[in-house]
C-alpha cells in the first residue's frame, strides 16, 4: 500500500526531528538550530516557537507535574528546559569526549524514565551512546558503540524498546525490565537495504512506523518485522514520526542537500487507520531549580 503526501504548512526545517504528541500538543525540534516548536491543530498554520536554545536540541519530553517545563536532550547532555527558556543541566556526559559530540533523538518511556542517544558531529563510527535518566535524577550510560542512535521507541507497556543505529541501517529490539530498566539482549528487528532508519513510533497494535532517511518513505512494520505498508513523500529525507490519535505527523530535513526541493524540510500530516497513544511524560522524584543559560563546554 502506498500513499502520496503533500505538505500544507509553510515551514521548512533544516533538521526536523523529535516530533512527539504529548496528549494535548504536537512538538518537534529543529536540531542544529536549537529550536523547540509546536504544531497548531490547523494543518495549514505555521509552526510556533516554544524555545530557542544556544545548543543543538535533539528532543524533549514534558516533565510531569510541572507545566511548561521539559526534559531535553541538548548540547552534550540532558537538562531541564524551563518555561522562561532557562536551562538546568542534570548531566553532560559527552563534555570530555575525544571527538565533538551532541545529543540526538530521545524519548520518555511509560515508567517516566528518559532515554537519549548521543552521536559525533561527524558521525564517527561507534562514537555514540544511549543514556537513561532515572526518576532519581541519575543519568547512566546503558549502551555504547552506536554510530547514529535514533529512537528509541517503546511499546505502550514499556516492555520493549526499539533503537535504530541509522548508519548501519538496522533497528534492534530490546526487552526492558519494568523495575530496574535493564535491557535484555538485542534482537535484530529490521535491516534496510537502502536508506537509513531514523525516528520511530509504535502504534496501538504494536507495529512500528519508521521514517527512512534517503528514500522519501515512511514504513510500517508489524511486530514480527514484516513490512505492512509504505507512505511516499516528495521529500528525500524523512526524519521523525509521531501518531496523534489517527493522525501521523512526519518531519523531514533539508540539511546536506545541495539542491533541496520545495517539500524538503516540510512537516507532513496524514490520517491512518491504526492510532497511537501520547508520548509519556518524564517523571522525576524531585526537581532542581538552579538554572543556568547555555552550555559552557
Amino acid at each position: 500500500m502506498t500513499a502520496d503526501l503533500r505538505p500544507a504548512r509553510p515551514d521548512r526545517l533544516e533538521l526536523g526531528e523529535g516530533i512527539r504528541w504529548t496528549g494535548t500538543d504536537v512538538v518537534l525540534v529543529d536540531i542544529l538550530a536549537g529550536r523547540l516548536l509546536s504544531a497548531p491543530q490547523d494543518p495549514t498554520a505555521p509552526l510556533r516557537s516554544v524555545a530557542q536554545l544556544p545548543v543543538p536540541l535533539g528532543a524533549v519530553a514534558p516533565l510531569a507535574g510541572h507545566h511548561g517545563t521539559w526534559i531535553a536532550a541538548a548540547g552534550t547532555g540532558i537538562c531541564l528546559l524551563h518555561a522562561d527558556g532557562t536551562l538546568d543541566w542534570l548531566a553532560r556526559p559527552e563534555d570530555n569526549a575525544g571527538t565533538p559530540m551532541r545529543m540526538n533523538d530521545a524519548v520518555a518511556d511509560p515508567f517516566g524514565r528518559f532515554w537519549a542517544g548521543s552521536m559525533a558531529y561527524d558521525a564517527e563510527e561507534d562514537a555514540g551512546s544511549l543514556y537513561r535518566l532515572d526518576r532519581d535524577g541519575t543519568v547512566v550510560r546503558v549502551l555504547e558503540g552506536i554510530t547514529v542512535p535514533n529512537g528509541p521507541a517503546f511499546t505502550s507497556d514499556g516492555g520493549l524498546m526499539y533503537l535504530a543505529d541509522s548508519a548501519r541501517g538496522v533497528v534492534r529490539r530490546y526487552s526492558v525490565d519494568p523495575v530496574t530498566a535493564e535491557l535484555g539482549a538485542p534482537a535484530e528487528f529490521v535491516r534496510l537495504r537502502e536508506g537509513s532508519p531514523d525516528g520511530m513510533a509504535v502504534d496501538v497494535e504494536g507495529a512500528v512506523w519508521i521514517a527512512v532517511w534517503g528514500t522519501g518513505t515512511v514504513r510500517r512494520y508489524l511486530p514480527d518485522g514484516t513490512l505492512d505498508r509504505t507512505l511516499r513523500l516528495p521529500a528525500r529525507q524523512p526524519v521523525g514520526v509521531c501518531l496523534a490519535h489517527d493522525v501521523l505527523h512526519i518531519t523531514t530535513a533539508r540539511v546536506g542537500l545541495t539542491a533541496p526541493g520545495d517539500a524538503d524540510g516540510a512537516l507532513f500530516t496524514t490520517r491512518v487507520d491504526v492510532p497511537g497513544t501520547p508520548t509519556p511524560a518524564c517523571r522525576l522524584d524531585s526537581v532542581r531549580h538552579r538554572s543556568t543559560i547555555g552550555d559552557p563546554s
